[in-house]
């Protein structure tokens, strides 16, 4: 029997910095404003796009179908495109109040969920759960298709070096990004990287 679920889860200041009196000279004048130093990773635009993940197939066993949809809902938290392989406990069953932790494994990374199972829906073919994870999850091809899609007019962003895959802590990150426009150098001016329950935020 195929059982669906519901999942609740949960402009830059610029400071010229001069000599005044009669006591400056040029030389010390560039020696307080150094150029910012320009991060070293490139991003470009990411091909095509995340597919829709799968619908799970008929006649899996409950703790199967749970795992295909945390997979889906992992592959949110990455923003990027790749097989997510889910396992969850034998003990999952659909009673209300079962309470498990499930992992997703993704890019080698692995994504622990808790998992809470509720009431039945309006079906007895539905039941509702509650799905939380444990971290968040840090891909660069997710912080790229975030960049370039919120504006086609930038060319390309730098950044620090960001992982292809990483558990990462929800929130602000130590990651960072310039977005460069077209036809425009870049400045040296980041953005922070934010982890959320909905994929990554560059601002």
């Amino acid at each position: 029997m195929r059982m669906k679920r519901v999942a609740v889860t949960v402009g830059a200041a610029c400071l010229l910095v001069s000599g005044c009196g009669g006591g400056g000279d040029e030389a010390s004048d560039k020696a307080a404003a150094p150029a910012p130093s320009l991060l070293p990773q490139k991003l470009t635009p990411p091909e095509g796009k995340v597919p829709e993940y799968p619908e799970a197939p008929d006649g899996l066993p409950f703790t199967e179908i749970v795992a295909h949809e945390l997979e889906r809902k992992t592959l949110s938290l990455a923003n990027a495109t790749g097989k997510p392989a889910g396992t969850c406990p034998d003990e999952v069953s659909s009673k209300a109040g079962t309470q498990v932790t499930c992992t997703v494994s993704f890019k080698g990374v692995d994504v622990e969920w808790n998992v809470t199972i509720g009431d039945k829906g309006w079906s007895d073919n539905i039941v509702e759960y509650q799905a939380v994870p444990k971290t968040g999850l840090l891909t660069r091809e997710g912080v790229a298709r975030i960049i370039f899609g919120n504006n086609h007019e930038i060319e390309y962003a730098l950044c620090n070096d960001i992982p292809e895959a990483m558990a990462v802590p929800f929130g602000e990150t130590t990651y960072e990004c310039e977005e460069v426009w077209k036809d425009k150098e870049p400045t040296g001016y980041n953005q922070k990287v934010h982890l959320t329950d909905s994929g990554p935020r560059v601002y």
